[in-house]
């Protein structure tokens, strides 16, 4: 069985960053967020029971999740936000699972999950785990540019996360992204050689 190996940082932390880095290094990745916009575009598995369970209201003209009513719904309503993970998680960890244990020639993989830590879902099955780490300030500065959210929606979504220490605390190994990229990228080639080495 070749290597499992869990990629998670805080929202801005540059997880998406260090995941192609590891792609170019030859590794497979595979990203829980990727699959979950999978499962809620149009027709996705996940679309019925959403559906179903929130009403069409929250289903757009595509046929896909309308995100940001969605996301209005959850921060307001923790039921809501627990009734959607319900739906959700499951559906993404059968199919990480299903990813990351098909054939390959890759090296290892990197199962990305944003928020590992928060559920106990993927800790007995992906080791090491690393965690990418930058500022909080940092973090807030990056999520603002890439989602045109203000700080205090940010700061919202950091508030929903497991804190900075914990994190650093739970982590196997730590990718400090408050650099430039060719520091980040240098810590990311010396990881790789000692997963290689495993």
């Amino acid at each position: 069985m070749k290597l499992l190996v869990g990629l998670t940082g805080g929202i801005g932390s540059g997880k998406s960053t260090v995941s192609r880095l590891f792609a170019k290094l030859g590794a497979r990745i595979v990203d829980t967020d990727q699959i979950s916009h999978q499962l809620t575009q149009t027709n996705g598995a996940a679309i019925p029971a959403i559906r179903a369970t929130f009403s069409a209201e929250f289903i757009d003209g595509q046929g896909a999740l309308d995100r940001a009513k969605m996301r209005e719904r959850v921060f307001a309503d923790p039921d809501a936000k627990h009734r959607l993970q319900d739906i959700l998680h499951p559906l993404i960890l059968a199919q990480a699972k299903a990813e990351a244990t098909a054939a390959s020639e890759a090296p290892y993989t990197v199962v990305v999950v944003p928020l590992l830590f928060e559920s106990t879902r993927y800790r007995d099955w992906l080791q090491p785990v690393i965690v990418v780490d930058c500022p909080e300030d940092q973090q807030i500065e990056r999520t603002m540019q890439r989602s045109q959210l203000d700080a205090a929606a940010v700061r919202a979504i950091m508030a929903q996360q497991i804190d900075r220490q914990q994190r650093l605390q739970l982590a196997d190994e730590i990718i400090r992204n408050d650099g430039d990229l060719d520091s980040l990228r240098a810590q990311v080639i010396k990881l790789h050689e000692s997963l290689i080495n495993r």
